[in-house]
């Protein structure tokens, strides 16, 4: 439903020429867009990425989740083992 709305009012605004000689027009969008890395960050974000190495956050998201699944596992390894930790 939101997506409809706005795309009724982005071509609401096209009718009316709201968005008519924008800088950039007709140029392709830059989605490269680091404006939520924190400044000191950048360089070394950009790095990374271009290097294709996988950023920091990605390494603590994967290793929450893979704590998480050991935990899960060992758990119901406890449990069968009647609260007993394995040996």
């Amino acid at each position: 439903m939101l997506d409809f709305l706005v795309e009724k009012k982005l071509e609401e605004a096209v009718s009316r020429g709201e968005l008519a000689n924008l800088p950039g027009e007709g140029r392709p969008l830059e989605l490269d867009d680091d404006a939520l890395v924190p400044q000191d960050m950048r360089m070394a974000t950009r790095i990374l990425k271009n290097a294709n190495i996988p950023l920091p956050e990605t390494y603590t998201k994967t290793s929450l989740v893979r704590a998480n699944l050991e935990a899960r596992y060992f758990g119901k390894v406890a449990r069968k083992l009647g609260g007993r930790a394995p040996k």
